[in-house]
């Protein structure tokens, strides 16, 4: 019994698991491409709000982008190391980008210029609320802070000195305990909106844009020096981990404070496409990265019989779900803002 073939001429069940995967795959990525371009042609076409719709093209584009890069990972499955981490490296600096321009796109919707200096009114004053985990280490500061001086004031010695200090030192302590307390007198775990926590916020979310870069571009001149070990490997992982939280936090916190303006505009859809992205792009190579170092993932597998298998996986995942995020696109961001379908529709439920 064979199987029908989408593809004439060919009979699947004579083909082995690679040459599958390849197809399926391949498959996969003209789907992803035939969704994106169908949302892009039509932003075109409805071309009426250049700043928000060229964001929005750059945030759609990832996906394809994505698909594409992991697709020619997976033709050229036996390139070396530095051949992967080049790939990984295109799509993570564009996820960068990508997350800057999402941020961008939400300052656009409310109507604020970093810039400028422009806040609207309405929304200033309002309090930002740090959220769990960052809120227990400002917590922490906090009250570590005030039990120093309250026991400096009180003439105790503290419990703890910094590293290395020794016997303990008034004039020491007492730069060491300013510096500490203006560190976290910076970092209150509520405060009042401003154009300054707005500019923050930007920080935030464009440093991931600069640290990604830099970061592959040392890990590639490193491999290609033979200058890699392992330790080098994970303290980038710690520090990519860490900067890509950041950026998805400063996210996070604009979405809670300003809901209710960007209600209208489906932050939440459109957030969700491109945390979904990041969360499985890279925790999903973070995790196979832990289970390939502890030999749960081995090379020669029963499905695909290659020496990267790590990669290969990775690959057909990917490929896999940006199918999903194409799809999702199409409602995030659909063009009816612009083409005026939803005025229509407006005006239609009121008559």
């Amino acid at each position: 019994m064979s199987f029908m073939s989408p593809f004439p001429g060919m009979d699947l069940s004579k083909m082995d698991p690679g040459t599958l995967t390849l197809l399926g795959a391949a498959g996969c990525v003209m789907l992803t491409m035939h969704f994106t371009v169908q949302l892009v042609s039509q932003h075109l076409f409805y071309w009426k709000n250049p700043k928000e719709q060229k964001a929005i093209l750059i945030i759609v584009l990832m996906a394809p982008l994505y698909a594409i890069s992991s697709f020619v990972g997976l033709l050229d499955i036996q390139g070396s190391k530095t051949f992967f981490t080049f790939l990984d490296a295109v799509k993570e600096c564009y996820e960068a980008l990508v997350i800057a321009k999402f941020m961008a796109l939400m300052y656009s919707y409310l109507n604020i210029s970093i810039s400028k200096n422009i806040v609207p009114d309405e929304i200033k004053g309002r309090v930002l609320h740090h959220s769990f985990p960052v809120s227990l280490f400002l917590q922490k500061g906090v009250r570590e802070g005030e039990e120093r001086k309250n026991g400096r004031e009180a003439g105790q010695q503290p419990a703890a000195l910094p590293a290395g200090s020794g016997a303990w030192c008034p004039t020491q302590y007492l730069l060491w305990s300013a510096a500490a307390r203006s560190i976290w007198k910076g970092m209150p775990r509520n405060v009042r909106l401003e154009h300054k926590t707005l500019k923050l916020l930007k920080y935030w979310t464009w440093q991931f844009v600069i640290v990604r870069p830099v970061c592959s571009i040392l890990i590639i001149a490193l491999q290609l020096l033979g200058l890699y070990p392992s330790w080098v490997s994970w303290t980038f992982s710690i520090i990519l981990n860490f900067s890509v939280s950041m950026a998805l936090y400063a996210l996070v916190l604009f979405y809670h404070l300003f809901a209710k303006e960007l209600a209208p505009h489906k932050p939440l859809a459109k957030f969700l496409c491109i945390k979904g992205i990041v969360f499985f792009s890279f925790w999903q190579g973070f995790a196979l990265d832990v289970l390939t170092q502890a030999g749960v993932i081995k090379s020669h597998h029963f499905w695909l019989d290659v020496e990267h298998i790590q990669e290969a996986i990775q690959n057909v995942l990917v490929i896999l779900e940006m199918v999903v995020f194409s799809v999702i696109q199409q409602y995030a961001y659909h063009v009816a803002p612009y083409s005026g379908a939803d005025r229509a529709k407006f005006e239609k439920k009121n008559e």
